[in-house]
């Protein structure tokens, strides 16, 4: 019965605000993970919804990164549309040497920045919060253009921000990320999947073309 009673606490201090973006949240992964391009429209949804949440849990990098994901949204939506007629998808691509350096030193200066900005403000774990941003603002460019390891980006920066959300008392939220990581990890084995499937067909082609 104490079980009982402590989930019915806890149940009252959620919001419907954030039952709606963690419905949304959660659909839209799921679906990204299973290649399936309407991901875009629930994710706009989702980050509509949290852009309010985050702006009353002062997590204000938080907020503007979903301004960010609201237009990548967009693009992604866009770009997944862009397949050529022969294939039933846009093809799944592999990050180059060049995106990894470059990705790293951007989250790097990001960071630095936006946190030192923060500092100054009431915002919480200006830096932590700034670095979770900076991984989340490259993983978002790579899952818009399907790069297979956008997936293990995205399953670094939310273990991280699990903890962030338990201690600002967004359980909810904490959960949905918790789920959000092994969503993830099935985007990653799916996606890689999809990727093996289209190199091989591509080596068969390239066969048959040198035997031509």
């Amino acid at each position: 019965m104490q079980i009982i009673h402590t989930l019915h606490d806890w149940w009252q201090h959620q919001t419907w605000l954030e039952i709606a973006g963690v419905i949304t949240g959660l659909l839209c992964v799921y679906l990204a993970a299973k290649n399936n391009i309407w991901n875009w429209p629930f994710a706009a949804v989702s980050v509509i919804i949290y852009i309010f949440i985050f702006f009353e849990a002062h997590l204000f990098a938080d907020m503007g990164l979903q301004v960010y994901f609201l237009g990548m949204n967009i693009y992604g939506w866009w770009y997944w549309s862009q397949r050529a007629p022969s294939e039933k998808k846009v093809p799944v691509a592999r990050i180059t040497k060049n995106e990894m350096l470059i990705s790293a030193v951007a989250i790097v200066v990001f960071t630095f920045i936006l946190g030192s900005i923060l500092k100054h403000t009431t915002a919480s774990f200006p830096y932590l919060d700034s670095f979770c941003t900076a991984c989340s603002l490259v993983a978002q460019v790579f899952l818009a253009r399907k790069v297979l390891e956008n997936w293990l980006i995205w399953v670094f920066v939310d273990v991280i921000y699990v903890g962030v959300y338990i201690f600002k008392d967004l359980h909810l939220t904490a959960l949905m990320y918790a789920v959000y990581v092994a969503i993830a990890l099935m985007g990653y084995i799916d996606w890689k999947k999809d990727w093996a499937k289209m190199h091989e067909r591509k080596s068969r082609r390239q066969e048959i073309d040198d035997q031509i």
